[in-house]
Formats: structure tokens, C-alpha cells, sequence
């Protein structure tokens, strides 16, 4: 009974944390006003947790670590739920071939996210089970991708990985300015560089569509 209460307590000082860790571009802006949604969060693409990479060490978690892992995990699972969504959709082969490399990179840091968790010894709490907030690929977006003719798949395809890609981008400046474990910061550098390298591959593919003068 102690220990649920105990992880209770945790999981709303997470949230907590979150809420000031995204209130800014250091701090990144989540709060309480977010709207909740009868969703279901979206289906993991990504093995359990215990094949996690574990460092070899202990690492020391704070509060703006643990919540940004905590975020990250579900951003990355509803974005590989996405892809995979693709796979059985035409899409433009420019983007096609950008997600895939998107999906390999996602896999490999979901192992090294949930490995420092586990060296950390701390649990993975899904705090945001049915949440939606920036950068989060929801279920209902899922089925509004599922309803969307062929023309329209790869133009909201797009859309949705872009403000994934952006807001993951803002929540590693937030990690590198606020967070405390230097195996973390470092990760989210590299996690960092690796969507913004991203986010200009993918507005500069050779079959983006290309924005009206003035629009």
C-alpha cells in the first residue's frame, strides 16, 4: 500500500515537472490545461522495456530527466506507429525513405532512453496515458491518417512527423539546459542534432510540396 502511494506521489511530481520543464523553450510548455481524450494511447513499435540497453554504471535521474524520458517514450512509440501505419499507404518516395531512417533512429534511443531509466532505477510510468499534447501522434490521428484518400497520405503524413520531429527538438534544449545526468544531456544533444537533421531533410525533399508566395 506504502509503495503505491509512494508511486502515486512520483508520478504526479512528474507531471509537475513536466508542466515546468515545457513552460518555455528552455523549459519546454506543458501544463494542466491540456486537454485529455478517451484515446488510447497510441501501440508500441518497439521491444518491452527489459531489452533495453542498461549503462554499466548507475546514473543519478532528476526530475526534468525522468519526466523528459517519461515524455519522450510515448512521442517516440505514437511516431513508429505512424510509420508503420505508412507502410501499407503510398506515400512520396522521398518520404518513405525518411521515415525509415526515422524508425531506426527511434528504436535505438527508445533502448538507450529506457536503459537509463533502468540504471536510474526508476520505473516507466505512461503519466500521459491519454493526453494530447505537441509533437504527440494520438490514435485519433491514426485514424484520421486510416480515412485520408492516397492523394492526401503523404502531405498529412508529413505534417504529423514534422511537429513530432520539431517539438522533440525543443524538449532536448529543455533536457540540456534543466536536466541533471550528464548520459542524459548527452543524449539529448545527439537526439537533438539527429531531428533537426531531420526536419530539414524532410521540408527540403524533392517531393515536398511546395508553399504558395505569401502562404
Amino acid at each position: 500500500m506504502v509503495e503505491r502511494r509512494g508511486l502515486r506521489v512520483r508520478a504526479g511530481r512528474l507531471v509537475g515537472v513536466v508542466a515546468t520543464v515545457v513552460a518555455t523553450a528552455v523549459a519546454v510548455g506543458l501544463t494542466q490545461g491540456w486537454g485529455r481524450t478517451n484515446q488510447e494511447p497510441a501501440a508500441s513499435s518497439v521491444a518491452a522495456s527489459s531489452a533495453a540497453a542498461v549503462p554499466t554504471t548507475p546514473v543519478v535521474l532528476n526530475g526534468t530527466d525522468d519526466a523528459f524520458i517519461q515524455l519522450l517514450i510515448p512521442m517516440y512509440e505514437g511516431a513508429l506507429a505512424l510509420i508503420d501505419q505508412l507502410d501499407t499507404r503510398p506515400a512520396d518516395p522521398s518520404l518513405r525513405v525518411l521515415l525509415g531512417e526515422v524508425r531506426k533512429a527511434h528504436q535505438a534511443e527508445l533502448r538507450d532512453l529506457r536503459g537509463l531509466l533502468a540504471a536510474g532505477n526508476v520505473p516507466e510510468l505512461n503519466i500521459h496515458e491519454g493526453h494530447q499534447m505537441p509533437g504527440m501522434v494520438t490514435e485519433a490521428s491514426l485514424a484520421e491518417l486510416r480515412a485520408a484518400s492516397d492523394a492526401e497520405v503523404s502531405s498529412r503524413a508529413a505534417g504529423l512527423i514534422r511537429a513530432h520531429l520539431a517539438q522533440t527538438v525543443v524538449l532536448c534544449r529543455g533536457e540540456q539546459t534543466a536536466g541533471g545526468s550528464p548520459e542524459l544531456k548527452a543524449l539529448a544533444g545527439r537526439i537533438q542534432q539527429a531531428r533537426a537533421a531531420e526536419l530539414n531533410t524532410l521540408d527540403n525533399r524533392p517531393d515536398a510540396p511546395i508553399a504558395a508566395p505569401g502562404g
